[in-house]
């Protein structure tokens, strides 16, 4: 028998390795909570479409309300909203929110972790990986916000043709562009010519991800548009 539950908001589905990495806020009476990143005991965590299928055989998706069966909290550094799930039992789905519900789980931020380093391509995207030590929390709602979605090959310069979808954005008056995985915009905006590409107002889930080569890297993790909200 699983340990606990957790009934979340879905306010990210993004892509992970082989599988999603799922994340959202708690949810009860219309009241949105803490954070939570359910998560899996393979190695790289990432939850499989087994394990957010539903009895019925569909999907947890993006904002949905979902009830999560758990074995643990396992925080790892500053991803302090990591729970690991019992994979014995399905995911419920218990309703889904509306466009107006989201202004209520915005977080009130005025940075983005830790800003003043960027990558070749990015604006503001990485933390060094001892800055990120100190940093607690990993995931924020912000929004909404008008933003410009770049499709272009960005490694082109060293070899490598693989396209990517990067956001660029202002919050709080601070630039910022980070590669987004949410695959629904990628599937989207990868199908389009390179360019820059519009987006009028969304609310933007951003993750901070694991150290990879020296640094933690931000992510958008989703983009939700008036209309991809029930």
């Amino acid at each position: 028998m699983y340990a606990y539950t957790k009934t979340i908001v879905c306010l990210a589905n993004s892509r992970k390795v082989s599988g999603r990495c799922i994340a959202g806020k708690e949810y009860a009476d219309g009241v949105f909570g803490g954070w939570i990143r359910p998560v899996s005991a393979r190695r790289d965590e990432e939850i499989s479409e087994d394990d957010r299928r539903y009895q019925s055989g569909d999907y947890a998706n993006l904002l949905q309300i979902v009830t999560i069966p758990l074995a643990q909290p396992i925080p790892d550094g500053f991803q302090i909203e990591n729970h690991r799930i019992d994979d014995g039992y399905y995911w419920t789905r218990q309703g889904s929110v509306s466009w107006r519900h989201l202004y209520s789980a915005v977080d009130a931020v005025d940075t983005l972790w830790i800003d003043g380093h960027s990558s070749y391509n990015g604006i503001n995207d990485r933390v060094p990986a001892d800055r990120a030590a100190v940093v607690s929390g990993s995931l924020l709602f912000l929004g909404p916000l008008a933003l410009n979605l770049e499709v272009s090959a960005e490694g082109a310069a060293f070899g490598n043709f693989k396209r990517r979808v990067r956001a660029y954005f202002k919050h709080r008056g601070r630039r910022y562009a980070f590669a987004v995985t949410d695959p629904f915009i990628e599937h989207a905006y990868l199908a389009q010519v390179d360019g820059r590409y519009a987006v009028d107002q969304a609310f933007v889930c951003v993750s901070l991800a694991k150290v990879w080569d020296g640094f933690a890297y931000k992510l958008v993790a989703a983009i939700v548009t008036p209309e991809r909200a029930p």
